[in-house]
């Protein structure tokens, strides 16, 4: 979180010993949540097999929004509070979209290595037209997972002209909303915006893929496993979409030799998980973050068992 960019006067003002670590690796969790009452964690995972070694934790605070890397299972059958953050990087993440789909609609990335190689030098003419520069007002934008963040990301759309749809929730038989398989075949940009469940999982497949417009768009800002690489790869190699704009992976830090990383494509951008990483969203998910953590420590001190 770059806690020193920050203010951390909240943070200061705990009713409680903070001890800080900048990493945790696997082999060092146990020892350093086995005496603490409450943690604060991000990827952190916490296993049952870990959570029982911490005989006084009685809460566990995820600064992100996703909790799967929790064992919530274990933590309601040992009373230990789950309480993750929501909300925080809104408009951080929303303008990193936007971000993502811009810079495929323009092939800005492009046009900025021809200017470095000199390309727009030895024009005979005043611009260059080397790429294809697509106008997003009037096109189809699909949004899969409309809460605040999605939310944002359509109207950002609409304020530039699209036509947006939103997909109805993946497993959710009774949503009145088109499925995505019938939103895919007429959409020009895909935005995901939903968290990773059994229902989500791979998403973004062969199949899905295969429903696309070869000129659309696939954004993606949520979760890395919303997508098939594998599949993801080969319809970028083979261009049967028009590109892709992804700001997480499946595996984080990627190994070098990820699928999507072993060679350039020209239609693919990727950025790493940053989109979350705006100053302001930082300071919201900390101050946040550390109000539930009062909050239970005030409850803890109100209540005679506590």
């Amino acid at each position: 979180m770059d806690l020193p960019s920050l203010n951390t006067s909240a943070l200061d003002k705990l009713d409680a010993e903070v001890t800080l670590y900048q990493q945790t690796h696997a082999d060092e969790l146990v020892e350093r949540i086995k005496n603490a009452d409450a943690v604060l964690v991000n990827k952190v995972v916490l296993q049952a097999k870990d959570l029982q070694q911490a005989k006084q934790l009685r809460y566990i605070g995820v600064t992100a929004t996703g909790m799967n890397n929790i064992d919530r299972d274990y933590c309601e059958k040992a009373d230990i509070t789950v309480q993750n953050v929501e909300g925080y990087g809104t408009d951080s993440v929303a303008q990193h979209t936007l971000t993502l789909a811009l810079n495929l609609a323009t092939n800005f990335v492009a046009y900025q290595r021809d200017v470095r190689n000199q390309a727009w030098s030895a024009s005979s003419h005043f611009c260059l037209l080397n790429h294809p520069v697509v106008e997003l007002a009037g096109k189809h934008a699909v949004i899969v997972g409309h809460g605040e963040l999605g939310k944002r990301v359509e109207a950002l759309f609409k304020a530039m002209g699209m036509q947006v749809s939103i997909a109805a929730r993946p497993g959710k038989q009774d949503d009145p909303r088109p499925h995505l398989e019938s939103l895919l075949p007429n959409a020009d940009v895909i935005s995901l915006h939903c968290p990773l469940t059994e229902d989500t999982d791979k998403l973004i497949n062969a199949d899905t893929l295969s429903l696309m417009k070869p000129t659309a768009f696939l954004i993606n800002t949520a979760r890395g496993g919303l997508i098939d690489e594998e599949a993801l790869y080969y319809a970028l190699k083979n261009k049967q979409i028009g590109g892709a704009g992804l700001d997480v992976l499946s595996v984080e830090p990627p190994p070098v030799d990820h699928i999507l990383l072993k060679e350039t494509l020209p239609n693919l951008l990727i950025t790493p998980h940053n989109a979350w990483t705006g100053k302001g969203a930082r300071q919201k998910l900390l101050d946040s973050a550390i109000a539930h953590l009062s909050a239970h420590l005030s409850s803890c001190l109100s209540d005679p068992q506590g």
